[in-house]
């Protein structure tokens, strides 16, 4: 049948299994816009505060869903304004498609009204893009943007079109989209079984696993390897979830404010067993000093990943729930009871603490995770509030944690909050931001008031750039430049003034009920959590040290 190209990019969709679509429309889009209109009883579209929040909701929607989140925007500044939530998507692997529309195909290139070249802007930040000129290429082109956003690691890809090609008519053929199987072309048995043998004749192993295991859900695996050859397990801060919380081999994060027990685990193993992990600056610390007592083993779906950031003795190219499944059967039962005492005593020895008795930053993550009964899906911003929900929230499957590693967005915590809701409407979504962080994005919770989207936005207000300050503070001679937000703006007049429910804490005693009824109530809540502004993160590792240089809170006070 002949449609044309706006009915075929929602035809796609619809192909697809889309079923919500976030974006904010213009000129050049506008036909698309008409198409989508028609079929708003099949696809949900999703009106943002800003194009940027359209990019971080998709991203959101995809992380919570394991689906691909889709994004639509204008030509021009619509374009330009999803950067930085493609950029975020392809840093951590997130697989969204971006939908733009351009000006007309005799107008590229001739700096026409809104004409940017959206695809040489995106071209380093998607794992493929594209611009359709031709309308017959148009439906190839979206099926195929689909699967490469996908299929092997996942990530973004960006489809721009001319508004011509929008209006022009093509024949059109409904094609069924063919189930993407897992990579396991290069899982070479020779690897297994070198694998394998590490395994096997180490005595003191340690399992680090990272966002690779939590996008191939590969927990259950993971977890009969853990207790096959019972090794403790740490994770990054993109692996929270791929193995329990509250097992007792846990034994927290790693890296920079990774706890004392996982990074000096690291340090002190004969073999380190990293699934999924990029080994990450923020990860290693210094990176010639990592793991230097061990050997190490390398899992990972990217053959680009092996060897980039650490030299590893063996790794297995593919996906992390296929090779362990492959892997596990190879290995020997073993206890290791000697090392995991060791590693019990350092968890007894350096547990994380924090003031119990004024209202912090640990103290509302773990007040959220009672509220929650440790269910939750917690999405968060960039700072100091994201490494307190890392530490103090236990989270007991793949999904739970959606933030920014990688890019590591401020802004980025309330569009993800709206797109895991609307995904996941079943689960409680709370989104921990910093006051600096919410600012950038607050004006998505009129998004979430317009269409009574129920997320729960905890704004860890201590008046001040957090993160900065505790570098300012600890290694800046506490000059605070620029980095001090003491103005009279009032979150919970704005929430108001948005649509929203607004609640002030300041105390301890007014967490709990604060919580509750914040869950409790179905409508969109921001809870402005006032705490003191020289809150430090605990544990810490200072830039470009060896990890088990890491300090707290007790070390200072030894120093002064």
């Amino acid at each position: 049948m002949k449609l044309n190209g706006s009915q075929i990019v929602v035809e796609c969709l619809k192909e697809q299994g889309v079923d919500t679509v976030f974006g904010y429309p213009g000129g050049a889009i506008l036909n698309i816009y008409d198409e989508l209109y028609k079929h708003s009883n099949e696809i949900t579209h999703i009106l943002t505060s800003h194009e940027q929040g359209a990019s971080h909701a998709a991203d959101g929607y995809a992380r919570a869903t394991g689906k691909v989140g889709v994004c639509l925007a204008t030509s021009g500044p619509g374009a330009t304004n999803l950067v930085t939530g493609i950029a975020t998507a392809y840093m951590d692997s997130v697989p969204i498609v971006a939908i733009t529309a351009n000006v007309g195909v005799p107008l590229l290139g001739k700096d026409s009204f809104q004409e940017i070249d959206i695809t040489g802007v995106t071209m380093p930040i998607t794992k493929h893009n594209y611009i359709v000129k031709r309308v017959e290429d148009l439906a190839d082109t979206i099926r195929n943007a689909f699967r490469i956003a996908k299929e092997g690691r996942p990530g973004p890809v960006l489809v721009d079109i001319p508004k011509d090609v929008t209006a022009a008519v093509t024949e059109y053929e409904a094609v069924i989209p063919e189930p993407i199987e897992r990579k396991t072309d290069y899982v070479r048995t020779e690897d297994l079984e070198e694998a394998a043998r590490l395994i096997n004749e180490s005595r003191k192993p340690f399992v680090l696993v990272g966002g690779g295991a939590v996008i191939s859900d590969a927990n259950k695996e993971l977890k009969e390897l853990v207790e096959k050859i019972q090794a403790p397990v740490g994770d990054t801060l993109m692996g929270k979830g791929a193995f329990d919380g509250i097992d007792e081999k846990y034994t927290g994060m790693a890296g920079m404010h990774g706890t004392k027990a996982t990074n000096l685990g690291i340090t002190e193993c004969d073999l380190l067993i990293a699934v999924g992990v990029r080994f990450s600056d923020r990860v290693v610390g210094n990176a010639s000093k990592f793991a230097r007592n061990a050997k190490i083993l390398h899992i990972d779906i990217d053959p680009a990943e092996i060897n980039k950031n650490i030299m590893v003795d063996c790794s297995v190219q593919g996906d992390a729930r296929e090779i362990l499944k492959k892997l596990t059967p190879m290995v020997e039962k073993a206890s290791h009871d000697q090392w995991l005492a060791r590693i019990r005593e350092l968890k007894e020895v350096y547990p994380l603490k924090y003031e119990q008795e004024t209202l912090t930053g640990p103290a509302v993550m773990e007040e959220i995770y009672k509220v929650t009964d440790g269910d939750a899906i917690i999405v968060t911003d960039v700072g100091q509030h994201q490494m307190w929900a890392a530490q103090y929230y236990k989270y007991k499957e793949p999904h739970q944690l959606l933030t920014s590693g990688g890019l590591g967005t401020m802004g980025y915590g309330l569009g993800a909050a709206i797109g895991a809701k609307v995904g996941r409407p079943e689960k409680t979504v709370i989104n921990i931001a910093g006051d600096g962080c919410f600012r950038m994005n607050m004006n998505e919770v009129a998004t979430a008031a317009r269409y009574n989207i129920p997320v729960i936005e905890v704004v860890i207000n201590n008046h001040v750039l957090g993160m900065v300050r505790q570098w300012q503070n600890l290694f800046y001679g506490e000059r605070y430049s620029a980095t001090i937000l003491n103005d009279s703006v009032d979150f919970v007049k704005l929430a108001e003034a948005l649509g929203a429910v607004g609640m002030r804490i300041t105390k301890r005693s007014e967490l709990k009920e604060a919580l509750e009824k914040a869950v409790s109530l179905g409508r969109p809540v921001v809870l402005d959590c006032q705490i003191d502004r020289d809150d430090k993160v605990f544990p810490m590792v200072p830039a470009g040290a060896p990890i088990e240089d890491v300090f707290d809170q007790d070390d200072l006070k030894k120093e002064k």
